[in-house]
């Protein structure tokens, strides 16, 4: 599946059912890059950032949603970001070695998903749910259940693909004021979903994906939109940030180490502020 990372949604004529497909790789393989993450926090994040892209598109409005896991287990943060342009970024932080085998509860112990809706124009919405459920995919259907009330399923799959991490995922979703056969309809259509492999939705093309799951349906598939990592660190910010703790402190920092530098967790991208550069941000100048 060399193609660039896509999302697919597509409309049942049937039924009253929504539904959306995604398959990551470059965006997926461009997150892990930043650090060094074990096995079992690189599968996490796989199925965290296939869940942001899936819940992303569900959005109606321009703006941005944060999928946070929090706990007391080794895993002590996960949190992917997007926005209704499919711009993904992602990160985890975690403590000692973890085996291979660890799974949702190992990782993160006791916790809780919180999803933060924040439209460019309007409220800002979370919602919190607890980590109770053996998967990502189930907390999030959990979520639905409370905040949203709409049958919704969940499908998350990450795992290598031709040497490289590869993520992909599905959501089913019932729309709203749907008949009064939207449940066995609904029903019906989660049955075929259910039928996904992991090996079919990582490596087949989409079409091929939805043609093996539906055959029998009438299905609509939209045009596909672009996924991509996008992380929103910059030179600028770094210089903001500088500038709200103050000269003294800088320059108490710049003593003290030599020089100032800056890590982004999301990226791995670094920037460093010397004397001379220092005294040019404090002095109004601008840098670059």
């Amino acid at each position: 599946m060399n193609k660039p990372d896509q999302l697919h949604r597509y409309l049942f004529d049937n039924y009253q059912v929504r539904g959306e497909l995604v398959q990551l790789q470059q965006s997926f393989r461009q997150m892990l890059e930043a650090q060094a993450y074990p096995a079992p926090v690189q599968r996490l994040l796989g199925e965290l950032l296939t869940a942001t892209s899936l819940l992303t598109a569900t959005l109606k409005f321009e703006g941005h949603i944060t999928v946070q896991l929090q706990g007391d287990g080794p895993v002590k943060l996960a949190v992917v970001n997007g926005d209704h342009l499919q711009q993904l970024r992602g990160v985890a932080r975690w403590e000692g070695p973890l085996p291979d085998s660890a799974r949702l509860a190992d990782l993160v112990g006791k916790g809780y998903l919180a999803i933060t809706i924040t439209p460019d124009e309007g409220e800002r919405y979370q919602g919190i749910v607890e980590l109770d459920a053996d998967s990502l995919a189930r907390s999030l259907e959990n979520y639905f259940a409370q905040s949203e009330q709409l049958a919704t399923r969940i499908w998350l799959f990450t795992e290598p693909h031709a040497g490289q991490q590869a993520a992909a995922g599905l959501l089913l979703q019932a729309l709203p004021a749907g008949n009064a056969d939207q449940e066995q309809d609904f029903a019906h259509l989660e049955t075929l979903t259910d039928t996904i492999k992991a090996e079919e939705i990582l490596h087949l093309d989409a079409h091929e994906v939805l043609y093996r799951l539906y055959n029998q349906e009438a299905v609509r598939v939209f045009d596909p939109q672009l996924v991509r990592f996008q992380c929103t660190c910059s030179q600028e910010k770094c210089e903001q940030a500088l500038l709200q703790i103050g000269r003294d402190e800088a320059f108490d920092i710049l003593r003290e180490h030599g020089n100032i530098e800056m890590h982004c967790d999301y990226c791995g991208r670094h920037y460093r502020f010397d004397s001379s550069e220092l005294q040019d941000l404090f002095n109004g100048h601008t840098l670059h």
